[in-house]
C-alpha cells in the first residue's frame, strides 16, 4: 500500500552535485527505516546509506563524506545529498523503506539514474 517514488537524477560531471529526493504516499501506516541504494551498471545493489526515524545515519565508505542522507517526516520525504561525484557513483539510486516495528515488510521506489561523467 506504501509508494515510494525517487526524483532528483540526472547528468553531473565528476566533482559535481545531484540531490536526490525519495517521497512516501499511500497507506502510510507505521515509521520506517529508510535506505538508499545503488547499484551501478552490471553490479548488485549495494547500500549506500540508512537513517532510522530520529536521524541516526549510517554511510557506506565509498560514500562517507560526500554524501549526505536526511529525512523530513512530516513531508514524508527522505533526501540524499550527493556531492564530489565520480564517475564510478553512475547507476541507478534505489529509495527504501522498511517497516520499523515489522521489519519483515519493506517497499521500494523504481529508482532514479545518475550517469556522472569525467
Amino acid at each position: 500500500q506504501v509508494q515510494l517514488v525517487e526524483s532528483g537524477g540526472g547528468l553531473a560531471q565528476a566533482g559535481g552535485s545531484l540531490g536526490l529526493s525519495c517521497v512516501l504516499s499511500g497507506n502510510i501506516y507505521s515509521t520506517y527505516i529508510m535506505r538508499w541504494y545503488h547499484q551501478a551498471p552490471g553490479k548488485q545493489r549495494d547500500l549506500v546509506a540508512r537513517i532510522n526515524f530520529v536521524g541516526a545515519t549510517y554511510y557506506a565508505d565509498s560514500v562517507k563524506g560526500r554524501f549526505t542522507i536526511s529525512r523530513d517526516n512530516a513531508k514524508n520525504t527522505v533526501h540524499l545529498q550527493m556531492n564530489s561525484l565520480k564517475p564510478e557513483d553512475t547507476g541507478v539510486y534505489f529509495c527504501n523503506a522498511q517497516n520499523r516495528y515489522i521489519t519483515s515488510r519493506e517497499h521500494w521506489g523504481q529508482g532514479t539514474h545518475v550517469t556522472v561523467s569525467s
